[in-house]
């Protein structure tokens, strides 16, 4: 090892530290539309309207996330992600605050643009591809860590803001929450999310620069291998929203405690946060791609499980699985992404890929609430999941064959 190594900050405990920082500012952003998952009863009913429209403005913050994250991303590699972020801390927390004084429409804008458009997008993807230059050797396993943000959140912030719900009602628990918001996502961008190490480099020494060729991307154009990647991640992360954003709701309709609802979304997102590091674990070792089509697998297995079980005991055993799945998909796009193209193209790339995982987050979240609205029952939603992860499987397979066996690449003409 040679002392330019050894001062290295790539792999070191300082980027062990920047990583943990992103995966706290990340878990916190995406604990702010939990706080109308839990309450989508009570808002539901005080509002006077259906729950297809307030499961609306958890899609809305979705949406405007994935807008919003492919220019916060953009805005990152040029001004620095410290100020992407504090500008997100501040929207999310007045965002957050908004939506608690007014109605429907303020839900949508507090959520939506604030939070959403505003907001959270500056703690997902911009974060994601942020920490992954800290890192080469383990790379998988440290794009796992703040990937799991949304499982954190959902991990330790349902049981509470169910408290503050059925202690104080919605809108003084958002309130609350959106001080919370601002004050530990800025402390944290400020103290711990330090400027990224010098240009990276690949194997060989060169700088990871300039324009990525077919030889990288599959054989494939590499704008054909995005559109691709955009529909795999679209396809997974729709089955995936269903049981994140309505298992409180559904465990209220087969008649049990709402805080038994709550406690199965931690456990589905606190065995996804665990599982993930395995994943990563797994992606240093065989590649991302492999660990995509395994953990997609694993993925519908559970939602088989939500198809076939209304007993409870049964459903937390379900949960569990379906959080083991879930939480190998999206680190590892990441990963295929920073495989395939160079560090240049991925700072846009990631959040451009992200994009269409958050359309998949906010259709997923959003459809099982219509469908329920017209059926009173979520098991159509749970059969259309499912559909969407067949084909989602069948991109990856066709992907990761191409990985796997020799393609020619046409020289240009």
């Amino acid at each position: 090892m040679t002392p330019e190594d050894k001062t290295s900050p790539i792999d070191s405990r300082t980027a062990w530290v920047v990583a943990s920082a992103a995966l706290a500012a990340s878990s916190i952003g995406f604990a702010a539309p939990l706080a109308v998952v839990v309450a989508l009863k009570p808002i539901t009913a005080e509002l006077d309207t259906v729950r297809g429209a307030v499961s609306g403005v958890v899609a809305s913050s979705y949406v405007g996330s994935a807008f919003g994250g492919i220019l916060a991303g953009w805005l990152a590699g040029k001004i620095g992600v410290r100020r992407v972020v504090l500008f997100g801390a501040a929207m999310m927390g007045v965002g957050v605050a908004l939506a608690s004084f007014g109605g429907l429409a303020g839900l949508y804008v507090g959520f939506g643009v604030l939070a959403g458009l505003l907001g959270v997008s500056c703690v997902g993807s911009p974060l994601l591809t942020y920490v992954s230059l800290w890192f080469e050797k383990r790379r998988g396993s440290a794009v796992a860590l703040v990937s799991s943000g949304q499982a954190v959140a959902g991990a330790l912030f349902p049981p509470l803001l169910q408290w503050g719900v059925d202690a104080l009602g919605w809108r003084s628990t958002m309130q609350i929450f959106a001080i919370f918001i601002f004050a530990s996502v800025t402390a944290l961008a400020l103290f711990f999310l330090h400027p990224t190490p010098v240009a990276p480099v690949t194997k060989d020494g060169a700088v990871d620069a300039g324009a990525t060729s077919e030889a990288k991307t599959l054989g494939l154009p590499p704008n054909v291998l995005m559109v691709l990647l955009m529909a795999a991640v679209f396809c997974c992360c729709v089955p995936m929203a269903m049981p994140m954003n309505h298992i409180v709701a559904y465990c209220g309709d087969l008649g049990f405690a709402s805080q038994s609802g709550a406690a199965m979304l931690s456990v589905l997102l606190g065995v996804a946060f665990f599982a993930r590091q395995f994943w990563g674990w797994l992606a240093d070792r065989v590649g991302g791609w492999q660990t995509l089509l395994y953990s997609s697998l694993v993925q519908a297995t559970g939602l088989v499980g939500y198809m076939a079980t209304t007993d409870q005991t049964l459903l937390f055993f379900v949960s569990a699985v379906f959080g083991i799945g879930l939480s190998g998909l999206l680190p590892s796009y990441v990963l295929v992404i920073r495989e395939c193209y160079t560090v240049r193209e991925s700072n846009w790339r990631v959040p451009t890929v992200m994009f269409a995982g958050f359309l998949g987050m906010a259709a997923g979240g959003w459809a099982p609430g219509w469908i329920f609205d017209r059926f009173s029952s979520y098991v159509p939603a749970f059969d259309l999941g499912m559909i969407f992860n067949i084909i989602n499987i069948a991109v990856l397979v066709f992907l990761v064959g191409r990985k796997h066996r020799p393609f020619r690449v046409l020289a240009p003409v």
